[in-house]
């Protein structure tokens, strides 16, 4: 069995990747816009790896945010944005599978592109998954903290209701059997 400790390294690490993708996928994307500035008139699409990257950089930060506050919300922010960086990934790739069909491109380019999107749908696929490993963790952790809590409750309770049966009055027993001086 995974535990927190891994699936948060796991993270960790995933969310490095994915802001070294989204980092790369920006700068791969300005390369190309300049590109085709100088060449021709920018379609739609050509920007698409800059948006992608950064969907991944923002994946990537919410994950170092969620690996270090392990709160519901943050967790739920995080999915979001994972699935939010999966679609910009998808699209991503589909608009540079349809730029290299034009005249004059740069095919090693667009294959790098498309190359760090299929990088960052995994990583926000496997991020998505993981998040859902951590919230399952957290939640088996919160119910036995509160297991442990209300077993201590019930054994301070028990005690309480010892202490009040006497009445401030001290029992004494003698052989099993408690008399009230």
């Amino acid at each position: 069995m995974c535990t927190s400790r891994k699936i948060i390294w796991s993270l960790l690490v995933l969310s490095v990747l994915e802001i070294g993708l989204g980092v790369s996928s920006i700068a791969l994307g300005a390369v190309g816009i300049s590109r085709v500035k100088s060449e021709h008139k920018p379609q739609q699409g050509d920007a698409s790896p800059v948006w992608s990257g950064v969907c991944f950089l923002v994946c990537g930060l919410c994950g170092m945010l969620c690996a270090k506050k392990r709160t519901g919300l943050v967790m739920i922010l995080f999915s979001a944005c994972c699935i939010c960086g999966l679609i910009g990934g998808i699209l991503n790739f589909q608009f540079v599978r349809a730029l290299v069909k034009r005249p004059g491109t740069v095919p090693s380019l667009h294959l790098a592109a498309m190359s760090l999107a299929c990088l960052g749908i995994s990583s926000c696929t496997l991020s998505t998954w993981l998040t859902c490993r951590l919230a399952s963790s957290e939640q088996q952790r919160m119910f036995l903290e509160r297991e442990h809590s209300l077993h201590h409750s019930h054994e301070m309770a028990e005690k309480e209701i010892l202490d009040n049966s006497s009445n401030g009055i001290p029992q004494i027993s003698y052989n099993g059997r408690s008399a009230s001086p």
